[in-house]
């Protein structure tokens, strides 16, 4: 996974959620608007204080974060 640089992660911010640059912005959100097909566009106007890298780097977080493995834990 390359260094991602506009996802932060705060719990003072929607409860900890991946945001996009400590905004009220979820990766969440951004990654549903585009499955309900909003185009990047559409997202850019709705939000005008967010930027084309912002988008990029919300779907390559969701993108690894899908693709990871939860092993289950043994018992002690």
């Amino acid at each position: 996974m390359k260094k991602l640089f506009r996802i932060t992660f705060n719990p003072e911010v929607m409860g900890g959620k991946p945001c996009i640059r400590g905004m009220r912005v979820t990766v969440g959100m951004i990654v549903g608007m585009i499955a309900s097909g909003h185009s990047r566009d559409d997202i850019l106007k709705l939000y005008p204080y967010l930027e084309p890298r912002d988008i990029d780097e919300a779907l390559s977080y969701a993108a690894w974060r899908a693709e990871e493995v939860e092993l289950p834990l043994q018992p002690a």
